[in-house]
């Protein structure tokens, strides 16, 4: 019997060390004062009448701050308490955008490691969405994978995969965000 036990022991430590890391997603949303039916979730920390920016703070996954930004019709977004101040916090879109509702967080042993977020672009001929994958890694914040939603069916399931492969290994900088699944078209490039 005690045999046993100890065989059900060690085969249990065994599988334990070889498992790969538990990836989750949890969501919050950006909901503003105005919204109809909904609680805000941000609140505005500046505003420039002249320029027509302004800037929000949202509450975000276990009280982790989303810093989002409205200027030129384009939206910023940047993580932590140090958001404003990351590689995220300055990337873009060129064509006139605006970001969804909602926002993905992939969790890796329960720990946030990335954001899927979508951004709705559009310009006098041309149209898209894309989510947008971004590293949360303190210091080193920034775009690491890009999904068409239009071209891609499975675009969510795309995203999920870029955040759980790439999410920590990415040097902010040193590359483009990496494209999953089929490409929109050439005018959706990141802007920094």
């Amino acid at each position: 019997m005690r045999a046993g036990l100890y065989v059900a022991a060690f085969m249990l430590l065994a599988g334990t060390a070889d498992a790969k890391p538990a990836f989750d997603s949890a969501y919050t949303d950006l909901t503003f004062e105005g919204d109809v039916g909904s609680k805000a979730t941000c609140r505005t920390l500046e505003a420039d009448e002249e320029s027509g920016s302004i800037v929000f703070e949202c509450k975000g996954y276990d009280g982790t701050k989303v810093y989002l930004a409205e200027g030129d019709l384009r939206t910023f977004v940047g993580y932590g308490g140090n958001g404003r101040e990351e590689m995220a916090y300055g990337q873009t879109f060129p064509m006139f955008n605006q970001v969804g509702s909602k926002i993905e967080w992939r969790l890796k042993n329960g720990k946030p490691v990335a954001t899927i977020l979508r951004f709705k672009m559009a310009s006098d001929d041309m149209k898209g969405e894309v989510l947008v994958v971004t590293q949360l890694e303190e210091g080193n914040q920034c775009w690491i994978a890009r999904v068409s939603a239009s071209r891609n069916n499975n675009a969510n399931v795309l995203a999920r995969q870029a955040a759980d492969e790439l999410a920590g290994t990415v040097a902010c900088g040193d590359q483009m965000p990496r494209d999953y699944g089929k490409r929109d078209i050439d005018a959706i490039q990141p802007v920094e």
